[in-house]
């Protein structure tokens, strides 16, 4: 679907500033553009899903990591977390300067040396390498398709909006671990992890060069038609306390201490990657030690981002309806139970219902907590305010491998690490439950209008 008002696209992002026809919001009129967006994102969680039912289980006999070695094996983890939550940060900063597309493109083209140092890594320190490249791909791409679908969609859109791009992603992540733990059983771990991501990149680069199209002159005309009252719809209520153009270091400071309200929404988003990091690592671990083999690992960690994909598709519009603040509480506390059960049941069907239990809970508050952020953040500055709250998300990774492998490692068992897990996810709940206020537009706009 093409549309005359879109005409500005053509052009670089210094062409958001024509005035002949501006962009217009909503999922519906920028349908065709929405489409191709999570096509992208569906892409990107493919090459993170291909590593987690394999590498997990493999490190120990194709790569000498000692079973015992729950910090040495969380590197990977730590690489990965650390790029990742940094360049979330700078392509949001970047977006705003050069655009979407080109930030795009740029993750897809870091994601290139992934496949050949897997396939030829001599010791696990190439994949901790091959992770600060997974890094960066996720850390642009991934970030990218959620500030364009911000870009396009309406203020109460934003939770259906965030759904449909966590759903595209993440039943991606289930489907990769599932599709790899029957290709590493058939042809070897390296030959199947290197045959996948190679299509995937590709696939993944040629849409993006092809068929994704600029979003930031979006953003502007939103910026615009807020300054001079032509603003139509449900009108936001942006967090006070910055200028219209603050610096870097202002938005990184506000979203992350000052503001309450994204202070608890950044905390949150850390427990959450915690949680991630103990499902993406030791869970394929603990359900290995009890006996499973790859392609039932897989199944178990591919029904957990299945359900938490697919959930997603409800859990997003549920908080256009109800808040964002209630599914966010709900999931830190549903994740919490379903990772608490993990280690209080046994068998395949068991811990397949925890794994879905788990997924579930992920995407009560996944999409929530990006909507939220996106509610309150000013159009000048909203994909800086989300690159700062994936910052801190996604630095999660590394501070989870860090806490959990020392855990695990004190320990010298994988099962106090759920425990502890579920003790953060809960207190991470009261958190936002004591300290965060609603952000839904429809709710906290004192007359919203409607043309």
């Amino acid at each position: 679907m093409r549309h005359a008002h879109a005409a500005p696209l053509a052009g670089g992002c210094e062409g958001a500033d024509v005035t002949l026809a501006l962009p217009r919001q909503g999922i519906r009129i920028n349908l065709h553009q929405f489409i191709w967006q999570a096509v992208q994102v569906a892409f990107v969680g493919l090459v993170i899903g291909m590593e987690r039912t394999v590498l997990p289980v493999v490190a120990q006999q194709d790569f000498g990591v000692p079973k015992s070695s729950f910090l040495f094996l969380m590197s990977f983890i730590v690489s990965f977390g650390l790029v990742k939550g940094v360049l979330n940060f700078v392509a949001g900063r970047l977006s705003e300067r050069i655009g979407r597309k080109p930030v795009l493109v740029m993750g897809w083209l870091a994601a290139l040396p992934i496949p050949p140092l897997i396939d030829f890594a001599p010791n696990w320190w190439w994949i901790v390498a091959a992770n600060l490249f997974l890094g960066i791909n996720q850390g642009f791409a991934w970030s990218m398709t959620v500030t364009s679908k911000m870009d396009i969609t309406r203020a109460e859109q934003r939770g259906l909006a965030t759904g449909i791009n966590e759903f595209a992603g993440y039943a991606a992540v289930g489907l990769a671990g599932i599709a790899t733990g029957y290709l590493a059983s058939r042809y070897g771990s390296r030959p199947a992890l290197l045959g996948f991501a190679l299509l995937v990149i590709a696939a993944g680069l040629t849409t993006a060069l092809r068929f994704v199209r600029e979003t930031l002159p979006w953003a502007r005309a939103e910026s615009r038609s807020h300054a001079d009252g032509r603003h139509q719809g449900v009108k936001p209520r942006f967090a006070e306390g910055l200028s219209a153009h603050p610096s870097s270091l202002q938005v990184f400071a506000f979203v992350s201490f000052r503001h309450p309200t994204f202070s608890a929404l950044c905390q949150a988003g850390v427990a959450n990657k915690v949680a991630d990091t103990l499902l993406w690592v030791l869970f394929p671990l603990y359900l290995h030690g009890q006996g499973l083999d790859v392609v039932d690992i897989g199944w178990v960690t591919g029904v957990y981002g299945l359900s938490w994909g697919v959930s997603q598709l409800w859990t997003g519009p549920l908080s256009d309806r109800v808040g964002r603040k209630p599914p966010i509480v709900a999931g830190l506390w549903l994740l919490a139970a379903g990772v608490a059960a993990v280690t209080l049941v046994s068998g395949k069907p068991a811990w397949l219902a925890a794994a879905a239990v788990m997924g579930v809970g992920m995407a009560l508050l996944y999409p929530n907590l990006i909507a939220s952020v996106a509610d309150l953040s000013h159009p000048n500055w909203r994909s800086s305010s989300l690159g700062t709250y994936r910052y801190w998300r996604d630095t999660g990774y590394a501070l989870g491998a860090l806490a959990l492998g020392g855990v695990a490692q004190v320990a010298g068992l994988i099962a106090p690490a759920f425990w502890f897990t579920a003790g953060l996810l809960t207190a991470s709940g009261l958190w936002v439950l004591l300290r965060a206020q609603e952000t839904l537009p429809r709710l906290t706009s004192p007359s919203p209008s409607r043309s």
